[in-house]
């Protein structure tokens, strides 16, 4: 698995962080504090990247699709239904990142091969991890960036944002079957070939290796621990695993790891930082606790609404940067900050960015693979898709987000 070429994250903003330190809006002093806040989400992002690398040269996640041909039967519309269902666990446990990284490419391999319309089913590899990065907080990195800093624990986030997410989910679901049901193939046929997954001893290390991480991520979430040690501890598992078996050396490893996207969001926190330093974020914090104190559902909804527009102006790692800075100055607890804001923010910031390509990485990530593949998807087609989609899952993602608060 190598990470495409002419996507590189980190240069406007480390230009941006690099006038923030030269004009001394930001010192170097503050730079090192910025670098101590954000450890365990590069830490975690490092880990999972080398997870996701490890697991692909095992074939995992070729196997997951090739159990999903499977299990679909020869039936279009189960087809896409099952990699909805796939996209979810991947993301849900990997990150929206690594559905985009590594289930894209197979997805489209597979329906060209089955000669299927590849629209639907890439277009639902793109959608469904953004939507259901919403999940847990290891399923989106950005997702982190509250949790850390308002010290959520997996309890609480399960209860203000899992209703939200099973719904979204549900609407992306039945709005792509409605949007896409002249273009999926009622059958298809499968031979049972084209897929050449080899189930041996390092395939199976890999998958109980998987599981314990999985395993970890839930506990350190429980306990309130940093989620990049289980990243980590996963990472030199697998590693370890890796090298002993043979399969990967140094090199692969590191064509592998995006080392631009720790970069990345390293000069996004010091450009939020300069932001906080000017006051911006203090005043749009006021803002917040104003709106809040009038009515929680209006606050709710525009601050879902807001972060979503502001992600797909800014990327969502800047917009929910600075949303969690403005909460913060209300105040560093969660329930004097209105945990509404909070969780809006994350609803905005994980579902905004399937309304353009440049939200989310991992949305940038799927049209690069596509193109590189053949296959070239303007962006106005996902926006007009988006723009369909989009809306219904926030208005229902706040409103729903809205009674879980009620409780």
């Amino acid at each position: 698995m190598t990470r495409p070429r002419p996507l590189n994250e980190a240069t406007a903003a480390l230009l941006g962080a690099v006038l923030m330190l030269a004009t001394s809006i930001v010192s170097p002093s503050q730079a090192f504090g910025v670098l101590k806040d954000i450890d365990n989400i590069l830490l975690f992002f490092l880990g999972l990247m080398i997870i996701c690398v490890v697991a692909d040269h095992a074939g995992f996640f070729e196997w997951c699709a090739s159990k999903a041909v499977k299990l679909a039967g020869g039936k279009g519309l189960r087809l896409l239904l099952v990699l909805f269902g796939l996209g979810t666990l991947i993301t849900t446990f990997f990150s929206n990142d690594a559905t985009a990284l590594v289930l894209t490419p197979i997805v489209y391999v597979t329906v060209t091969r089955l000669k299927l319309n590849p629209l639907p089913y890439v277009f639902a590899c793109a959608f469904i991890a953004n939507t259901a990065s919403m999940m847990l907080p290891i399923s989106n990195p950005v997702n982190l960036l509250p949790v850390d800093g308002f010290g959520i624990t997996l309890g609480e986030y399960l209860r203000f944002l899992l209703l939200p997410t099973i719904l979204a989910i549900t609407i992306n679901v039945v709005l792509f079957i409605l949007i896409f049901r002249k273009a999926i193939s009622a059958s298809f046929k499968y031979d049972g070939t084209g897929f050449s997954v080899k189930v041996d001893s390092f395939f199976i290390f890999t998958c109980i290796s998987l599981t314990l991480t999985a395993i970890g991520y839930i506990v350190t979430s429980v306990y309130g621990l940093p989620l990049s040690w289980p990243a980590l501890g996963g990472a030199v598992v697998l590693l370890t695993g890796a090298f002993a078996f043979r399969r990967l050396n140094p090199r692969g490893v590191n064509s592998g790891i995006s080392w631009s996207i720790l970069l990345f969001i390293f000069s996004l926190a010091l450009l939020v930082k300069g932001l906080e330093n000017a006051g911006v974020t203090e005043a749009l914090g006021r803002a917040m606790a104003d709106l809040s104190s009038q009515n929680t559902l209006g606050a709710i909804l525009a601050t879902c609404f807001g972060t979503a527009v502001g992600s797909n102006l800014i990327n969502n790692w800047s917009m929910m940067m600075v949303s969690v800075s403005s909460i913060g100055e209300i105040s560093n607890s969660v329930a004097a900050s209105g945990q509404g804001l909070i969780y809006s923010s994350i609803i905005g910031a994980d579902l905004g960015p399937n309304i353009t390509i440049i939200g989310s990485l991992s949305s940038m990530l799927w049209l690069v693979l596509l193109r590189q593949r053949g296959l070239n998807i303007h962006p106005l087609q996902y926006l007009k898709l988006g723009l369909i989609v989009a809306p219904p899952m926030l208005i229902i993602g706040a409103l729903s987000l809205y009674l879980c608060s009620l409780f």
